[in-house]
């Protein structure tokens, strides 16, 4: 498992980071990923359907959240 802390990044900055963190993974890897941009929780589903990716789902964590994603 990979992680990847977007905390103090807005739009579109964390979907940026996690298609660059996403790259050298294999097929099936999974990336965590904490963000506290509000704009994320509709960001990173979108990307991850738009790139074939699987969102895994989120849980909040104090003033952030931590998504799963399953690099497809």
């Amino acid at each position: 498992m990979t992680e990847l802390d977007a905390v103090g990044l807005l739009c579109p900055l964390p979907v940026l980071k996690i298609r660059k963190r996403l790259q050298p993974l294999a097929s099936g890897d999974i990336l965590e990923v904490l963000a506290d941009d509000p704009a994320a929780l509709i960001d990173i589903p979108h990307f991850c359907t738009e790139q074939g990716h699987e969102f895994l789902g989120s849980t909040e964590e104090g003033a952030a959240t931590r998504y799963r994603i399953q690099k497809g």
